[in-house]
């Protein structure tokens, strides 16, 4: 990627930003402890954590959770100590059901069986994770108050009050040690079955911090990782603050990225520069004020009303309390922290630039191979996963962009100009080039234009779905929903659409006017929510020359004891909780399907959260011919 328009340094020099001699001035009591616990690049003078002894996917066992619980309310989430007296964080596991062989795109749909003698060929395996939202839980620029407030839950009913753990969940507190046990959880399977390399889907980071990227990038890397920022208060005592080593991807395992929207907006829903107050919040010394901005999507920008400030966490207690918030009238004085220029926020260009600073494969994760020319903002890429495999892989950008002028929450499926041009290029040069073809992204298409809102009985927007412009908007969406799928619907070499985003195990069917046309869109839930899972996609070629691919979720094979099973414990309590809908209605959000429930969307066990399906694909026939000739006798 071109370094164009960046400083030497990485660093964006803005005079709002602390300065070096400042952070000094006001870190300087804490200094030496910072240094000895904080900023260590050692990684022999720590340990790290190992999984459980049991690795297996969710076609063996699942977690399901319990059901004797009682007594907390969703805006008490944070009452952690509570969770063991009231029946919260308890799980079990069960066998896993059936997974079914989905038919939908194919001729005859259900009535297609696959050959009874069937021999199928091994073609790629490879896994995906979304979603991580590596959290700097100590930033003064947060949101935390937002969810025990409950001011959104309560003036727009229950069916959006859970959207606001995405600000403040137990979970946050071990976000880095979760991921590194999902990362182990690949390694062990890896060693079970050859895997041929990863993806992650986005969101990355909670709020397009730096310390909170070098975290993630570090955990696969394989470095020793400081899980707290400012003055690192418990880093000595606190699980979820203690220095641990992380284990690292399989050198072995090539791993490519995606950009989501959490890694290039504040909190996933603001560009940074549309408010001269919100950079320069990441570095204060200050807890962040605002309104309660959620209960006002439409226009995030207004922030007149009443402020609060949005609290952080105290890492020097057990369970994570939530300090220094509520109404800014209360306050005598603003709440401080230890500001911290490891918090600073990234620009778009800069957060892809961090993964060339990388010791695991290939160098850059894909931003490497970005086209020439491209603005240093651009995010997209295509790859080939295997020389002797007739497929690649595009991966696409489809967040907002930071100029559309839009002043709703930043959540939409969007492509400018540019990325559009580029991926109908990229998908043409797959069919003259006889390709199969996957497209990796973070938001998923045709999926979620509503949300149900009890207290008045109509539809609510919840800003995921495709981007339409509305005033003051001053940049349209370069492709409707209709031709974006009318587009996709075109390429029958096209077999997969894979996204994260909404931290859901959703499996779609595109079905289109011939069988060739159709295509799966499957998505990869979250490691932040429950039910904390990765996916595995394995692509067999059947005797038949259709494309069968097993996609399956895997649970982190957490080991009792460890932070990361505190992390399961807590995604379990939070949902038992808050009752996220696990299973949303879909009306209108398939142009085949305008007044009606999407049929092609299959419903998830509410008790699991797990989809594991076997979805066939039929090849045209000159694809069929072309395997035919790489795998004669199948």
């Amino acid at each position: 990627m071109s370094k164009k328009g960046l400083p030497k340094d990485n660093v964006l020099h803005n005079s709002s930003i602390l300065a070096r001699r400042d952070f000094l001035k006001y870190s300087m009591g804490t200094l030496s402890y910072v240094y000895l616990t904080g900023c260590s690049s050692s990684d022999s003078s720590v340990g790290g954590y190992s999984i459980d002894s049991t690795v297996v996917t969710t076609e063996v066992r699942t977690v399901t959770l319990g059901q004797d619980h009682s007594g907390i309310s969703a805006k008490n989430l944070q009452n952690i100590s509570e969770y063991d007296a009231k029946g919260y964080g308890r799980w079990s596991y069960q066998p896993a059901p059936d997974v079914p062989l989905r038919r939908d795109i194919m001729p005859g749909g259900d009535s297609y069986t696959l050959p009874a003698d069937n021999q199928p060929q091994k073609l790629l395996k490879f896994f995906s994770v979304s979603d991580i939202h590596i959290t700097d839980k100590e930033s003064p620029s947060q949101l935390i108050y937002m969810q025990p407030a409950n001011i959104y839950g309560d003036k727009y009913g229950k069916d959006l009050e859970d959207t606001v753990t995405s600000v403040y969940s137990p979970t946050m507190l071990y976000t880095t040690h979760v991921f590194d046990a999902a990362i182990q959880t690949v390694n062990a399977l890896h060693k079970q079955d050859a895997i041929d390399f990863g993806i992650s889907l986005g969101d990355t980071c909670n709020s397009t911090q730096y310390n909170e990227l070098r975290w993630y990038i570090d955990i696969l890397d394989g470095k020793a990782i400081f899980p707290s920022s400012g003055a690192n208060f418990g880093a000595k005592t606190i699980d979820y603050q203690k220095p641990f080593k992380a284990a690292g991807l399989d050198p072995a395992i090539p791993w490519y990225q995606a950009i989501g929207n959490h890694d290039h907006f504040w909190l996933g829903s603001i560009p940074l520069d549309v408010h001269p107050s919100l950079r320069p919040s990441y570095i204060s010394d200050e807890v962040i004020a605002l309104p309660d901005i959620l209960a006002n999507g439409e226009d995030v920008l207004d922030w007149s009303g009443t402020n609060y400030y949005m609290g952080v966490i105290d890492g020097t207690t057990p369970t994570g309390k939530i300090i220094n918030y509520g109404e800014v009238g209360n306050f005598t004085t603003p709440p401080k922290v230890v500001p911290d220029i490891k918090r600073r926020s990234l620009t778009k260009a800069q957060w892809a630039q961090e993964y060339f600073n990388t010791t695991s494969k290939p160098v850059g994760h894909g931003f490497n191979l970005v086209p020439s020319g491209q603005d240093p903002e651009f995010a997209c890429y295509s790859f080939i996963p295997k020389s002797d495999l007739p497929l690649k892989v595009i991966v696409l950008d489809d967040t907002q962009s930071e100029k559309d002028g839009d002043t709703s929450i930043h959540g939409r499926g969007f492509l400018d100009q540019e990325r559009w041009d580029w991926l109908q290029a990229e998908l043409a040069a797959g069919d003259a080039a006889e390709q199969l073809m996957i497209i990796a992204c973070h938001v998923p298409i045709g999926v979620m234009p509503y949300a149900r809102d009890n207290s008045s009985n109509h539809y609510a927007d919840t800003y995921m779905d495709w981007y339409e412009k509305a005033a003051p908007a001053t940049m349209d969406n370069a492709v409707t929903l209709a031709d974006l799928i009318a587009e996709l619907h075109s390429h029958p070499n096209l077999l997969m659409w894979m996204s994260g985003h909404r931290h859901l195990n959703v499996v779609k069917a595109f079905i289109g006017d011939t069988p060739e046309q159709g295509f799966w869109q499957v998505e990869t839930s979250s490691l932040h929510d429950y039910p904390q899972n990765l996916r595995l996609f394995e692509m067999y070629l059947n005797s038949d020359y259709t494309i069968s691919i097993h996609v399956t979720n895997v649970d982190p094979a957490v080991k009792e004891g460890t932070p990361a099973w505190t992390a399961r414990k807590y995604a379990v309590a939070a949902q038992q909780i808050v009752k996220t809908d696990l299973n949303p209605i879909f009306y209108g959000a398939d142009p085949k399907y305008p007044n009606a429930i999407d049929p092609t969307i299959k419903y998830i066990d509410p008790n699991t959260g797990v989809y594991n399906a076997q979805l066939v694909k039929q090849l045209t026939p000159a694809m069929q011919a072309k395997m035919q000739a790489l795998y004669p006798i199948i």
